[in-house]
């Protein structure tokens, strides 16, 4: 008998498959389905078993609905710019350029050793210059409709990467690439405008087949607070502090004001403060935004300025404290300690006023033993007093915005999306500095200038027929905080497209989420030369029906790629305003209980095991650890297992060639694979590889022990249901029975209803010979199994109450009879 040997068959039927073009699809053919995982990054020169436990069984998902009549669109491609590759070249001196081909070679002979039906047709590349020149055409449709704007900013700074950071790369106060603590430092960056798209990205989550926990970390991101802005006049002075606040029922316990450090410092400089406050303004600024949002020790510095509470006129110090961020709200808060914790700590702290102005509903006397956040009714707010603070928030916002003292306002904690990065491996921002175009506009002069023009004066968009601007090949890696762009003289210094004067480009280039915020909508046309896009394509076939990828890209990729959708639509470039319309995260896949990490030193590279057992053994292995949305622990034993499976697959196929004798139908045996076909679909449809492949098993088990019962049609079905799971078995099992198609392109198996029901018998349960009461089950179950759901009867129950079972008599069928002591 023919023996398994799965690198045969992989080969074999990798190398059939690309020649035949199997997997090329015609984006003209319906019904579609767009199946898509986040592409891999390059950074290192192998695939790692996450990446594996990403591609592999969302190739199962595909193939699913390919056979299902489905036009299955699965493209993959190189999310290729980015730090790691030019941190390498530091310590090596290989070019990213160089590192990165080689590692995508690498990758991609990985990628194909899966069997995956990726139409490699349709591979992107994101360093390359057919792909970023149209990064940088994105970019321009962004600053030239104003959501561009470079501004002076503190932004997140790695000393170590020397880059700046998007708080979102910022993990706990630490650059997530390198570790090393984030420093705060202010400088000019530019940043996309996704503030002006917070409530559409916030309402249209509700459209989403999406994670719960997604969205609400999308929802929770974005941070969307109800208030109003009040108007604090600062006293003996004619400037104002305005405050924003989601408790205005609360004005009446304002005691102090508190003002972040470079709020101060930019808006109330001419406020001529002390050396002590000058002195923790520029202390606090060295503070990262974790150390100041969670240091549990609270600190601040009285200013030596009173402003007066607008509702009652009454005189409160003005403090600055580094626990208050100059990008939320107005940067300038009131502080009413008896309703807020963090006040009220602070107001302990430096002996300042607790005024309680709303107690609970039904509690006589007021306490102030710790802050009572919650709504109540009004106290020592003058006329308010009795009313539901509820209702006063209402009322006191009304009253202050007639005096012109306040105004109802929502803001959002959600920041604009920084994408400067002093780095070299990264798309060029296609823009050039013209001093005397600077001029004209301050000058007064508007005409021929874009809005992102006027908006950033002196910034001058590269003609979009001069795109790409290409990265220089030669550049000086060691770092001095500015883009090595800058050291390329003949990169640098050029003219202005607008008026022909010396100007210089700017160097910074685009962070890499800008590449992969678009890239979904490339697949469909990689090759077009005139336009980024085709814009028919991407409205027949977005939104992605499918997108699989790790959790951790929540409030990173998947809300960039949400915004740049939307504005791209907006400027009609699309119709559709949402990229993904399902969402799925696969789980993580641990090694000895702990998370899989270079310097644990338990990595699982698949290479090895894919060579030993298959690609087909390797993913169903990953797919029959657990569910698919939790992952599960790696065992080098458990894929034995599954090697054993996928053995007595090849083992059967061959008995039933051989087998000369006349086959005798067998009734069971076909019943339980429609029940198979029953419950894989209903699996492969939710995901739920794990399970899907355990019926997989069920038949094959019963099928070995009556091989001479099995025919060709069941096997042939057989094969269609392991064809996703395991397909290059399939397709060698499926053409060794005498079909000449690729099974993949068979349709997928249908069963009928009649032959999934089991038989029901009614089951007479007596006591000592009496009827007590009875059971419907199906005619296959075992005695053991009917004692147990007999016993569960309440009306049983109360005969066998501390009673015991002398003895169980079963008529199979019929009745079951509990002989008691």
């Amino acid at each position: 008998m023919e023996r398994y040997s799965p690198t045969t068959i992989e080969s074999k039927w990798q190398r059939l498959w690309e020649e035949e073009k199997l997997y090329q699809t015609d984006l003209s053919q319906t019904p579609k389905f767009y199946c898509l995982v986040m592409f891999p990054y390059p950074s290192s020169d192998k695939l790692h078993i996450g990446h594996w436990y990403n591609y592999g069984p969302t190739d199962t998902f595909a193939r699913f609905k390919r056979m299902q009549g489905f036009n299955v669109f699965e493209p993959i491609g190189f999310d290729a710019f980015g730090l790691p590759a030019e941190n390498y070249a530091i310590k090596t001196g290989v070019h990213p350029q160089k590192s990165t081909e080689e590692n995508i070679d690498y990758i991609r002979k990985q990628l194909k050793q899966i069997g995956a039906m990726y139409d490699w047709s349709k591979e992107i590349i994101t360093c390359h210059p057919n792909y970023y020149r149209w990064t940088q055409w994105l970019f321009l449709q962004l600053f030239k409709n104003g959501l561009a704007e470079r501004k002076l900013s503190f932004a997140n700074y790695c000393p170590s990467c020397k880059t700046v950071l998007a708080n979102e790369q910022v993990k706990e106060g630490r650059c997530e690439r390198c570790d090393s603590e984030v420093i705060q430092k202010e400088l000019e960056q530019w940043f996309f405008k996704i503030t002006n798209y917070a409530e559409r990205l916030l309402s249209n989550l509700k459209k989403l087949n999406w994670p719960l926990k997604t969205k609400l970390m999308q929802e929770h991101w974005i941070g969307k607070s109800e208030g109003a802005i009040i108007q604090f006049p600062i006293e003996k002075t004619n400037h104002l502090i305005e405050v924003f606040t989601t408790r205005p029922d609360t004005l009446f316990g304002a005691t102090y004001l508190v003002i972040s450090p470079e709020k101060w410092r930019r808006s109330f400089s001419f406020l001529k403060t002390t050396s002590e406050v000058n002195q923790y303004i520029k202390q606090s600024e060295k503070k990262t935004y974790f150390q100041r949002q969670f240091s549990k020790e609270k600190s601040g510095v009285f200013t030596g300025f009173y402003a007066l509470n607008p509702i009652n006129k009454q005189r409160i110090p003005i403090w600055v404290a580094d626990y208050v961020l100059p990008d939320y709200g107005t940067g300038a808060i009131m502080c009413v300690p008896a309703h807020d914790e963090r006040d009220f700590e602070f107001a302990q702290k430096y002996h300042l006023p607790i005024i309680q102005v709303v107690k609970p509903p039904k509690t006589k006397e007021p306490s102030l033993q710790k802050a009572y956040s919650e709504p109540g009714i009004m106290i020592n707010s003058g006329r308010w007093d009795g009313m539901s603070s509820e209702a006063f928030k209402e009322e006191v916002v009304r009253y202050l915005s007639q005096k012109g003292l306040a105004k109802k306002t929502t803001y959002y904690k959600l920041r604009d999306w920084l994408i400067s990065r002093q780095r070299y491996w990264g798309a060029p921002i296609p823009l050039i500095y013209c001093p005397n175009c600077a001029k004209k506009i301050k000058e007064g002069e508007r005409k021929n200038f874009s809005k992102g023009e006027l908006l950033n004066p002196g910034w001058i968009a590269v003609p979009e027929k001069a795109l790409p601007v290409l990265l220089p090949k030669e550049v000086n890696f060691q770092l001095s905080g500015q883009s090595p762009l800058a050291s390329v003289s003949e990169f640098l210094h050029t003219k202005c497209p607008k008026c022909g004067s010396p100007a210089r480009r700017e160097v910074d280039t685009m962070d890499t989420f800008v590449c992969s915020s678009w890239y979904f909508l490339r697949y469909l046309s990689p090759q077009l030369e005139n336009k980024p896009f085709d814009k028919t394509l991407v409205n027949k076939w977005l939104p992605v029906d499918l997108y699989v990828g790790g959790a951790e890209h929540a409030t990173m990729h998947l809300i960039y790629a949400r915004f740049i959708t939307m504005v791209l639509h907006d400027l009609g470039f699309i119709d559709v305003e949402e990229p993904f319309a399902r969402l799925y995260h696969q789980g993580t896949i641990t090694h000895k209980g702990a998370k899989m990490s270079k310097s644990r030193g338990n990595v699982v590279i698949p290479d090895h095991f894919v060579k030993k057992y298959g690609s087909d053994s390797f993913r169903m292995y990953l797919m029959f650890m657990g569910p698919y949305d939790e992952g599960g622990d790696w065992s080098d034993y458990g894929i034995v297992g599954v090697y054993r499976f996928l053995n007595r697959v090849w083992t059967l196929v061959q008995k039933v060639k051989q087998n000369k004798e006349k086959i005798t139908f067998n009734a069971k045996l076909e019943q339980k694979l429609h029940q198979t076909i029953k419950k894989i679909t209903e699996d492969l449809e939710n995901l739920r590889f794990n399970t899907a492949i355990a019926t997989l098993m069920q038949w094959l088990n019963l099928a070995y022990n009556n091989v001479k019962t099995v025919d060709k049609e069941m096997l042939d079905t057989y094969l269609k249901l392991i064809a996703p799971f395991a397909p290059h078995l399939a397709e060698e099992l499926w053409h060794q029975l005498g079909h000449s198609n690729s099974i993949f392109k068979e349709s997928w198996p249908h069963y009928q209803k009649e032959l999934i029901a089991e038989q029901q018998v009614t089951i007479i349960i007596e006591i000592n010979g009496k009827v007590r009461d009875k059971l419907t089950l199906p005619s296959t179950t075992k005695q053991k199994e009917i004692e147990k759901l007999a016993q569960t009867r309440p009306k049983i129950q109360q005969y066998l109450q501390n009673k015991e079972i002398k003895k169980v008599i079963h008529i199979p069928g019929r009745l079951i009879n509990f002989v008691l002591k």
